[in-house]
């Protein structure tokens, strides 16, 4: 529980519409073109093919006329031989043509698509609605799937093959089975495990118990959420939202071990209605669409952390406030580092806005991911708004 705060006056906000410094820009003023990364930073994104920058940049090869994304699976030309562009318009305007393999075109943050996507998006969404159902490759062949094909897609998207997945999936609902009370032998059974110990070792692994102990872990569904900014990577159990960060977040694996340590959960591929809820309220905020997040939202923290993050969610659309504001509105002036760091520790990236957080100067400060993407959820947020 957050402790009760004798009433005090809203925190100081900047708001973007409001006269600005000499040199900054007015919520009336177009927006500014985000700014690209530093140079280096995407020339070594694109030669190692990273899908953590795919929707962050695009990339021009002047012997071929052709523009890429920067995972694209094309042979890589000579770094002199490259040029790097904010968008699809900038390239085409620069007189260059899509690359048919990588496809940049399409949604950035998506799968690349190739030859069967859409074959294999039918499958994922058949294996969702039968969770039991044990694919082998026979049936891969028989729907014209190439197993080869779709273990690739699975490792790229997932960082597992097809079959870990349903194994994993399984296993998941395993745990919720155990979790409702159910028998060990009748859970195994179901997740299709033919030993106990087999059983027993999996969920050993998975939860770092037997599956007697493990009746007690909660069980987190992952998914992968593809946006503008590239990849962001979903947590959330059936009551509520745990993690949304991006993938190419530093701090994403240390925030994995913290939910782990204090909920003593599972995190599982998969989806659930929390997760779908998020996914058409992101799609929707992208889209700069008016869109209210009700996305129910689990803060499992400190009680000062809370606070701050229950501060952050206040600050307004179009509004920005500071550290220091932020530490005089929840009643401790002088912890403005601490307020710093319950900021870095945010789990939840856009639902609580911790990007709205700028330098008492109106200067951006550090954000886990990238100081550009920061700029551009910024500029977003005060571009008028479309009509539903």
């Amino acid at each position: 529980m957050l402790r009760t705060m004798p009433a005090r006056q809203p925190a100081p906000t900047t708001r973007r519409s409001e006269p600005a410094a000499a040199g900054s820009r007015t919520a009336s003023a177009p927006p500014a073109p985000s700014p690209l990364p530093p140079h280096a930073e995407m020339l070594a994104a694109f030669l190692a093919g990273d899908r953590g920058y795919d929707g962050v940049f695009l990339t021009g090869v002047r012997t071929t006329g052709i523009f890429c994304r920067p995972s694209c699976p094309a042979r890589k030309p000579r770094p002199r031989n490259v040029e790097f562009f904010r968008s699809n318009q900038e390239a085409l305007a620069a007189g260059y043509r899509a690359c048919l393999r990588c496809r940049p075109m399409d949604l950035p943050g998506a799968p690349a698509p190739g030859p069967g996507s859409e074959a294999i998006a039918a499958l994922v969404a058949e294996a969702e609605r039968e969770p039991d159902r044990r694919w082998r490759e026979r049936d891969l062949l028989a729907r014209g799937l190439n197993p080869d094909r779709v273990r690739r897609w699975f490792l790229a998207q997932h960082g597992m093959s097809f079959h870990a997945w349903q194994r994993a999936r399984r296993l998941g609902r395993a745990l919720q089975q155990l979790r409702a009370g159910s028998g060990v032998l009748p859970a195994a059974l179901d997740a299709g495990y033919d030993s106990m110990s087999g059983f027993t070792e999996a969920v050993r692994q998975l939860v770092g118990s037997s599956p007697a102990r493990a009746r007690d872990a909660t069980v987190v569904h992952l998914l992968r959420v593809p946006t503008p900014l590239g990849p962001m990577l979903a947590g959330a159990t059936e009551q509520g939202l745990l993690l949304l960060e991006f993938t190419d977040r530093r701090m994403l694996e240390r925030q994995l071990k913290t939910l782990h340590r204090r909920l003593n959960c599972a995190f599982v591929p998969g989806s659930n209605p929390v997760l779908a809820q998020l996914g058409e309220e992101l799609r929707a905020y992208f889209a700069g669409e008016p869109v209210s997040f009700r996305t129910p939202l689990l803060l499992p923290g400190s009680t000062f952390q809370r606070e701050v993050w229950e501060h952050l969610r206040a600050i307004p659309r179009g509004a920005t406030s500071s550290y220091a504001a932020v530490a005089r509105a929840i009643g401790r002036p002088a912890a403005v580092r601490a307020v710093a760091r319950a900021n870095g520790d945010n789990r939840i990236a856009i639902l609580v806005p911790c990007h709205r957080v700028i330098g008492s100067d109106g200067q951006l400060t550090g954000y886990g991911g990238g100081l550009w993407r920061k700029r551009w959820l910024l500029d977003l947020e005060v571009r008028p708004r479309r009509a539903p």
